[in-house]
């Protein structure tokens, strides 16, 4: 029992060592203008509701196909990361 306890107590403190960005590491000088890559994921059809940056992407919420959705584009490319 006691070397379970160690072994969770050593998880919780290491695995924010394993955490990462969704999208690849960029210079910020290269990543797309927040309007430019609103108007892209409106072409895609999405309806913008927020932009920000998370997690080295641009992290769009809003909605698409009348479904809310949260969605990760890779900042240089536009490319479409991750939905949740």
């Amino acid at each position: 029992m006691k070397n379970l306890l160690l072994a969770t107590v050593a998880v919780c403190f290491t695995s924010p060592a394993f955490a990462s960005d969704i999208c690849a590491e960029h210079p910020k000088d290269q990543w797309m203008t927040e309007e430019a890559i609103t108007a892209l994921v409106t072409e895609q059809g999405y309806q913008v509701k927020k932009v920000k940056k998370e997690d080295g992407c641009w992290e769009v919420k809003g909605t698409k196909d009348g479904q809310r959705v949260e969605a990760y584009f890779d900042p240089v490319s536009g490319e479409l990361v991750k939905t949740k």
